[in-house]
């Protein structure tokens, strides 16, 4: 499963580059700041709304710790999509929140 650390995400989101990120948090959890730009899809309906993706784009998956964005990432990269996780969730996020 590839990898990228949240400094890292936090560049692309600095640049205003297009990023393509899924925060598969709860939404009372999203409420409290996601990343700018970020798309909530909880972690239990990713397996019903995954034909919102696009199998041709990359998406950075994004929780609290890392663990759900892991699972959603390998459910994801079975099903044919590219995806990334986030280390360390959004506890190790230091860039701006919505």
């Amino acid at each position: 499963m590839k990898e990228i650390s949240p400094k890292e995400v936090e560049l692309i989101v600095n640049e205003g580059k297009p990023a393509d990120i899924i925060d598969v948090r709860e939404t009372d959890e999203v409420a409290q700041g996601k990343i700018p730009g970020a798309v909530n899809i909880p972690l239990g309906l990713v397996e019903f709304r995954m034909n919102e993706l696009d199998k041709s784009k990359e998406y950075i998956m994004v929780c609290r710790s890392g663990g759900r964005s892991g699972q959603a990432c390998q459910f994801l990269e079975n099903q044919g999509y590219k995806v990334i996780n986030m280390t360390g969730g959004m506890l190790a996020w230091e860039g701006k929140t919505e």
